[in-house]
């Protein structure tokens, strides 16, 4: 890169890192596997810098390659390899009297790849049903429908705890 581009990269990728190691946690619901959804998006982004960064939005531009990202890396055959036989058992949960982030962010987890990203990106960034829709490359309706399918399975997951906190 020349005429500045590697240093306008570098200010800005160091300046968007928190926000953007954020976003793929609440996707992958895994540090690691955050890390590694970061890394892939931004070592794209360094590839695609001139393009990008004359962009309307470069934040939103940004975070459509992260979401992308990582529903791409879902559909890879390594993504299914497991390395238990068994998962581990889920830390027991301590009744607070309300919902507490970690059961939350584990239901989370079960919900389907398209539809948490559908979720996390209405829900935990605010965005309008449209910037979605771009993100994901998909139509309105489809992230509406994405939206009802993930909260009623988050509510079914949800509900599915209540019982065993009550016994």
């Amino acid at each position: 890169m020349r005429d500045g581009a590697h240093e306008d990269y570098v200010e800005y990728v160091a300046a968007k890192i928190p926000a953007l190691r954020r976003l793929a946690y609440v996707l992958a619901g895994d540090p690691h596997r955050a890390d590694d959804v970061v890394q892939q998006t931004i070592t794209t982004l360094y590839v695609k810098w001139r393009r990008a960064r004359t962009a309307d939005n470069l934040d939103a531009y940004v975070r459509t390659m992260l979401v992308r990202t990582f529903l791409d890396e879902k559909r890879l055959a390594w993504a299914r390899v497991r390395l238990f036989r068994e998962l581990p058992e889920p830390p027991p949960f301590v009744d607070g009297g309300a919902e507490d982030r970690q059961v939350v962010r584990a239901a989370l987890a079960e919900v389907p790849p398209r539809q948490r990203a559908v979720l996390v990106l209405r829900f935990f960034y605010d965005l309008p049903v449209e910037e979605v829709a771009a993100a994901l490359g998909c139509s309105a309706g489809t992230v509406k429908s994405q939206t009802a399918r993930g909260l009623a399975t988050l509510r079914r997951l949800l509900g599915e705890r209540e019982p065993a906190l009550k016994n």
